[in-house]
């Protein structure tokens, strides 16, 4: 072959060779461009999945959240007649009932849970927490703590501490012995279990005389400043005597708390409280007529009642 003629042949197998390479390049671009497009849709996804505007979305100016309301604090009860309304031996299906008549007059208690009851209506217990109002220990079978071990003392508490917890993720700091039965050796155990001991002032007997009326004459006819009330929200004619009760004391300028609330602080454990002693008023530039205090009598350990009872339905 002639140096001309080997010429064209080099020309042309090189014409070849880039043809070659121009068409594996072409087959190589869809699927570029097919894995850009793919990843942009997955980014455009994440963007709009979080929350965010995608290309080529309106972006809409944001609003700054609203803060979360101030929660409203508790009265001071040195300078307001304060009394605490306190329900023994639930939950049962008339706790309900209850909270919602307490709920309708924005009106907080404290309920003493038994045990047992807790592990049968936690979602009652969990209400009770939610809605603002103060648990506490009443044993876990009702049982009588002053006639009892140690050891059945110290189970009866720690197992409805427990049962609390679990149902409302709340631990209570206060207890109630039931029948008020309590001595030196119920009082060290509470004072090891960090548990203060609360009695009570005014007992209408609302478990021994099933009378709406008759407890809410006892109540509010009963009721002074600093007072502790004891009540049963597992009889139905407690429950119907509440809202009377609440319309008649609040005409009367009480305010009603929690057992903590009445007290302002924090309870000593072991120690028994029984109401909160009203204090010597504080100076006023126009001081009106006092109301003549009477200091109630310490109550008597009352006559044992029966096993606490389903409710009427």
């Amino acid at each position: 072959m002639t140096g001309r003629g080997a010429r064209v042949a080099r020309r042309w197998a090189a014409m070849a060779a880039g043809a070659v390479v121009c068409g594996w390049l072409s087959t190589l671009t869809p699927a570029t461009s097919t894995m850009a497009a793919r990843t942009a849709e997955r980014h455009a996804a994440n963007t709009v999945a979080a929350g965010k505007p995608g290309p080529g979305a309106e972006v809409k100016p944001t609003s700054t959240p609203e803060p979360e309301p101030t929660p409203k604090p508790p009265p001071d009860c040195r300078k307001v007649k304060c009394v605490a309304l306190t329900f023994d031996d639930g939950p049962m299906g008339s706790t309900a009932r209850l909270l919602d008549m307490l709920a309708a007059h924005q009106v907080k208690a404290t309920f003493f849970l038994v045990g047992r009851n807790v592990e049968q209506y936690p979602e009652l217990v969990r209400r009770e927490a939610a809605e603002g109002h103060e648990l506490a220990n009443h044993s876990y079978s009702h049982a009588d703590l002053g006639r009892s071990s140690t050891a059945k003392v110290t189970s009866e508490l720690e197992r409805t501490q427990r049962a609390i917890r679990r149902a409302a993720g709340v631990t209570p700091v206060l207890m109630r012995p039931p029948y008020g039965s309590t001595d030196k050796q119920v009082a060290a155990v509470t004072r090891r279990l960090e548990l203060a001991q609360v009695l009570w002032t005014l007992d209408p007997l609302d478990w021994r005389f099933r009378d709406s009326g008759r407890v809410e004459r006892k109540v509010v006819g009963g009721t002074r400043q600093g007072h502790i009330v004891l009540m049963h929200d597992i009889h139905s004619t407690t429950v119907d005597a509440v809202p009377l009760i609440i319309k008649r004391l609040a005409e009367k300028g009480y305010v009603f708390v929690t057992v903590s609330e009445l007290y302002g602080k924090p309870l000593t454990p072991g120690k028994k409280y029984i109401e909160r002693e009203p204090e010597p008023l504080q100076k006023q530039e126009n001081p009106g007529p006092q109301q003549n205090q009477e200091k109630p009598e310490k109550p008597d350990k009352p006559d044992k009642p029966e096993e606490p009872e389903e409710p009427e339905e």
